[in-house]
C-alpha cells in the first residue's frame, strides 16, 4: 500500500480557533449569527452562509479586519513538529481550508512549502467583501454546496491504493470524514463523527496528532 496522504483542516484545527467566527465577534455586522446557526444546522450550505457574512462587512474594513486576524491567529500547539514530522516521514500534507486566502496563506507561510493549499479567496474590488469559491463541488459531491469542497478535492489528488488521513474540526469538515480512510478529529467534527458511528481518533495538540499518525503508518506498513 502507497503511504497515506494527509488532508488537514486549517481553521479551529490547525489554528486554536475558528478565524471566520474571530471575525464576525470582533467586527459584529447585523445578521452574522443567525447566518452561522443556518450553517451549522446545515439549513443553508456553508458556501451561501461565508458568503452571506462576508457580505455584510464593508470593503472600507479590509485593513482592520486583515490585522486582526492574523494578530490574533494562534497556531495550535505542536503544528511545526507535526510538519517537520510529515516531511521526514515523506508524507503528503495537503491544507483544505474553508478559511479565506488573505488569512490563510500568510499564517501558513513560516510552516510550508506544502504539497498543496486550498481555501477560498477574497475580492475587496466593490463595496462590500465578496467571497469566490475557486474549489467548488465535482459531480460526485451529495453536498453540492461546499465553499471549498474538500470530498471533491481529495478524490482529485487520490491515487489508487492510497488512504486518506482527515484532520479536522468542523461542520466544513464533516462531507471530508465521511469518505475518509481514517479521521482525527476535534470539537463538533468529533461530535458527528461520534453520532454516526464514524471510528475517529480524537486530539487537542498536534503532537497528540504525531502519535496517532505514527501509530496509524505502523499497522498499515
Amino acid at each position: 500500500m502507497n503511504k497515506p496522504i494527509i488532508f488537514c483542516d486549517f481553521d479551529g484545527t490547525i489554528t486554536a480557533n475558528d478565524n471566520i467566527i474571530a471575525i464576525m465577534k470582533k467586527f459584529d455586522p447585523p445578521g452574522w449569527e443567525p447566518i452561522k446557526n443556518q450553517i451549522l444546522d446545515q439549513s443553508i450550505s456553508i458556501r451561501e452562509g461565508v458568503a452571506k457574512m462576508f457580505s455584510l462587512l464593508p470593503v472600507s474594513a479590509k485593513d482592520d479586519v486583515v490585522s486582526y486576524v492574523l494578530d490574533q491567529a494562534e497556531i495550535r500547539e505542536g503544528f511545526r513538529d507535526f510538519v517537520d514530522y510529515v516531511k521526514t516521514h515523506e508524507l503528503s500534507l495537503y491544507i483544505v481550508s474553508g478559511g479565506i486566502d488573505f488569512f490563510v496563506y500568510p499564517l501558513l507561510k513560516p510552516f510550508g512549502p506544502f504539497d498543496g493549499i486550498y481555501c477560498n479567496s477574497a475580492d475587496f474590488s466593490k463595496d462590500l467583501i465578496h467571497i469566490e469559491f475557486p474549489h467548488g463541488c465535482d459531480e460526485i459531491c451529495t453536498s453540492q454546496g461546499c465553499g471549498c469542497c474538500k470530498p471533491s478535492i481529495i478524490r482529485k489528488l487520490l491515487s489508487e491504493g492510497t488512504n486518506s488521513i482527515v484532520i479536522g474540526d468542523s461542520i466544513s469538515d464533516w462531507e471530508a470524514a465521511k469518505k475518509a480512510d481514517f479521521v482525527i478529529a476535534r470539537d463538533l467534527l468529533a461530535d458527528k463523527c461520534k453520532e454516526a458511528r464514524i471510528d475517529y481518533q480524537p486530539f487537542e495538540t498536534f503532537h497528540e496528532v504525531i502519535a496517532i499518525v505514527d501509530k496509524y503508518i505502523g499497522v498499515k506498513s
